[in-house]
């Protein structure tokens, strides 16, 4: 009797400490990069028609606030997307409040983050998610990324992982960054020696696939971006110019 008790007990606690791997919640050293806009050349493919643009993100904080604003226009459509993060810093670093997301042929959504019921409500689905602490967005993630790797860049090499807890219009999942090495980006600033981070969607599930090249020499900001949903849209960022705010 006591061994199957321990037996239960024991499977409980991996229940846990599993659940606990699929929300991380982990307080590391950040560093938020200064205040920025960021213009970029912009290439997309959106059901099947390939585009190209420009756009820029606007990243600021002060006061224990920060916004960041994500646009990019086409010659052709104009305006293709629209990603706004708002929020506070905390302990943890970004702690989103809302993520508006409109893209070419959607309808707009807005997911928000309830402090006071400690619960994330998504923009298309009824059912909210525990909030614990450090969550991100689709639009925070790369720069609470680049926060802690200002706040502790020595520990940024080959090989090792960074997981946060990110949410979307629908849904939150796990999304661990995994460093693949230093590449040189070919930017309009010239070329920039930046660190590769990938993240793929679980095998198992569907899920927005993610490339990041953060530049050390340039602050740790995004000098290129790729994004692809999994409907096959596909969105990447490349920087022409930093303008300091």
């Amino acid at each position: 009797m006591r061994s199957t008790t321990a037996l239960i007990l024991l499977a409980g606690l991996a229940g846990m400490v599993h659940a606990a791997d699929d929300h991380p919640s982990v307080k590391r050293p950040f560093n938020l990069p200064p205040p920025a806009e960021l213009v970029y050349s912009v290439k997309a493919n959106s059901h099947g028609i390939p585009l190209a643009g420009n756009g820029t993100i606007t990243w600021r904080h002060g006061d224990g606030k920060y916004t960041l604003l994500t646009e990019a226009r086409s010659g052709i459509f104009g305006k293709v997307l629209d990603y706004r993060s708002e929020g506070s810093i905390d302990a943890f670093g970004l702690a989103p409040d809302t993520y508006y997301e409109k893209r070419m042929r959607k309808g707009a959504g807005t997911t928000t983050f309830r402090r006071d019921a400690k619960t994330i409500d998504f923009a298309d689905n009824d059912k909210s998610v525990p909030l614990k602490g450090g969550e991100q967005d689709r639009s925070s993630a790369p720069w609470q990324l680049a926060a802690i790797a200002r706040g502790a860049p020595d520990k940024f090499t080959p090989g090792s992982e960074w997981a946060m807890y990110v949410a979307g219009r629908r849904s939150a999942d796990t999304w661990t960054f995994k460093v693949v090495g230093t590449e040189t980006v070919q930017t309009g600033q010239g070329d920039v020696k930046a660190v590769h981070f990938a993240r793929l969607a679980p095998k198992a599930k569907q899920g927005q696939q993610v490339d990041l090249w953060l530049a050390p020499g340039l602050e740790w900001y995004p000098v290129r971006l790729v994004f692809t949903e999994d409907d096959g849209d596909s969105f990447e960022q490349l920087l022409d110019k930093v303008n300091k705010k």
